[in-house]
């Protein structure tokens, strides 16, 4: 018996000894990846940067049924056609610091900086050549002087955080908005300088075009006007991009149609179609896995058809549907009018061009909708929303609508229910077209905005004609130009394509061109909303710091 004891306590010394080793307890995953071993190979880094496109594309365009539309509701430019708070009626719930905008997207793009910091700070360490690292660290640091740009302007002075984080942390402080804009323009200076060329990625990746873009941008807000000018001039001035002047893409031939149109239609987005304007597309691939798009249902989709165009099934002449309802048509496909135009986006902007303008053409903008149901007595009769018929609900089911969010004849196949006549499914609402982030109209205004703030406004115009020449509009001239002319040019060019909230926080002006031009949101618009409230649980979690709110809230 002692002989065992003896034996056993000296098992007990020796496990001893051995649980003393530093490295007894460290974990080795073999068969499993974890943070020691999920960024060795370069293929594990494009992996995590593949995560920061889908994260992109989530905040922007196809993360649920009303977030990436916060970008555009609550501005100039539409306004809910069926009042929630979800859409930013109630603006005192809306933006309450505790409510679910000013959180959802607060948390997404600390996630793209997070993990851009990962790729960052891991690839230094990696088995990398040269050249990979460079990549990778290019690329990741556009991504997040992408995040901390839209941060800064929706929130204005935010923590800054340019290193992984490896362990809770609850002391932030929210940095001054001169150090974040100078950490956004060094991390796209890096990116200009070492991105591949616009011409050398595949469509949809990140080039040091659209990094130059982004920094013309970001130059404007740090007030630093000629170093704008400098990288838009990058951007026009390089021989791979050029506005569209001519029809392009696999309906170019179709009538109605002009190049504008041909801009939006299904696969013309990106390079390989041709087009010389586009800077970064957001892919979408319809019933591939990780695509983005299904079919079969309009979640995870980027559902703007479904939002912008109108309710028109609802409208009724002589108590008769006048239309077919969901049709793959210029009815707009299934929309449910939420994002109906203000006035002052669907007239007033257009001024004396109203009939001349291409961008405001029916067939881009449509005003005049054709009876298409053999059943009704007005069968192929036009109805213009300049002249509704009596009684039509002109808030929500017959307005003016851009075209850019459908697909007239041309839903996937999978989204018919009767071909022969267009008949969709209920399944329809998505717009099934890949998305511009940048094109080279934007880059354009974004030089002639940086030329009106050194007061040469000539060189203005010059730019601003570039873009409404390709239009038919008429030219402008220098002494129109102020940046209200710009920001009408925006909504003639983008409408709903531009994140409109973006262009008018980073002004300073939500609230004034709100005010002026929305009247369903001007009786609540507050001087406070030109930036949001820091999310009231960041603040709470911050125990150990002081994230401060911002005025008013």
């Amino acid at each position: 018996m002692r002989k065992f004891i003896c034996k056993v306590i000296l098992s007990f010394i020796v496990m001893g000894s051995v649980s003393c080793d530093e490295d007894f307890l460290d974990e080795k995953p073999i068969d499993f990846l974890s943070s020691s071993n999920a960024y060795l190979t370069y293929e594990d880094f494009q992996a995590s940067i593949n995560n920061l496109y889908y994260l992109t594309r989530d905040e922007f365009f196809s993360g649920s049924e009303y977030r990436p539309y916060d970008y555009l509701y609550g501005t100039d430019i539409v306004f809910d056609g069926q009042p929630s708070t979800r859409r930013h009626t109630n603006m005192v719930a809306s933006y309450d610091p505790t409510s679910e905008i000013p959180a959802v997207h607060w948390d997404n793009l600390y996630k793209i900086i997070s993990e851009s910091n990962i790729i960052i700070n891991r690839s230094q360490e990696a088995e990398l050549t040269d050249n990979q690292k460079l990549e990778i660290e290019a690329e990741a640091s556009f991504f997040r002087g992408f995040a901390y740009r839209t941060l800064l302007y929706l929130y204005g002075d935010v923590p800054l955080i340019t290193e992984e984080v490896t362990s809770p942390k609850t002391d932030f402080t929210r940095a001054t908005k001169e150090e974040v804009l100078n950490q956004i323009i060094s991390d796209l200076n890096f990116s200009g300088e070492n991105l591949p060329s616009i011409n050398e990625v595949a469509d949809g990746k990140v080039n040091s075009l659209a990094a130059y873009h982004l920094l013309s941008e970001v130059y404007i807000a740090a007030e630093e006007y000629e170093n704008a000018v400098d990288a838009a001039s990058m951007v026009i001035n390089d021989p791979n991009t050029a506005l569209m002047q001519e029809r392009f893409g696999a309906r170019a031939n179709e009538q109605p149609g002009d190049v504008y149109w041909d801009l939006f239609r299904k696969h013309n987005q990106n390079r390989a179609s041709g087009n010389s304007e586009s800077l970064w597309v957001i892919q979408f691939e319809t019933d591939v896995l990780g695509g983005g798009s299904v079919s079969t249902s309009t979640s995870g989709s980027y559902r703007m058809e479904r939002q912008h165009a109108p309710f028109i099934r609802n409208v009724r002449v002589d108590g008769i549907a006048p239309f077919l309802w969901p049709r793959s048509a210029y009815t707009g496909g299934r929309g449910i009018g939420w994002a109906v135009p203000t006035e002052h986006f669907s007239h007033v902007v257009w001024g004396d061009d109203f009939e001349t303008d291409i961008r405001n053409a029916n067939h881009n903008f449509v005003r005049e909708f054709t009876a298409d149901n053999p059943d009704s007595p007005i069968f192929g009769q036009v109805l213009s929303t300049e002249n509704p018929p009596e009684g039509v609900d002109t808030t929500r089911d017959f307005y003016p609508y851009q075209t850019k969010v459908t697909t007239p004849f041309n839903h996937p196949e999978g989204l018919y229910a009767d071909r022969d006549l267009w008949i969709l499914t209920n399944n329809a609402g998505a717009t099934y077209t890949d998305q511009y982030m940048f094109r080279l109209a934007e880059t354009y205004l974004l030089r002639a905005e940086a030329y009106l703030n050194l007061g040469r406004t000539t060189e203005a115009a010059q730019d601003i004609n570039k873009v409404r020449s390709r239009a038919n509009a008429s030219p402008a001239s220098p002494g129109e130009i102020d940046i209200n002319y710009i920001l009408d040019e925006r909504l003639r060019e983008f409408g709903v394509e531009e994140k409109r909230r973006l262009t008018l926080m980073r002004l300073g002006l939500l609230y004034d061109r709100v005010k002026e031009f929305n009247p369903y949101y001007a009786d609540e618009i507050l001087p406070k909303y030109n930036l949001w409230p820091i999310p009231q649980p960041e603040i709470e979690r911050n125990i150990d710091g002081n994230l401060e709110q911002n005025p008013g809230y």
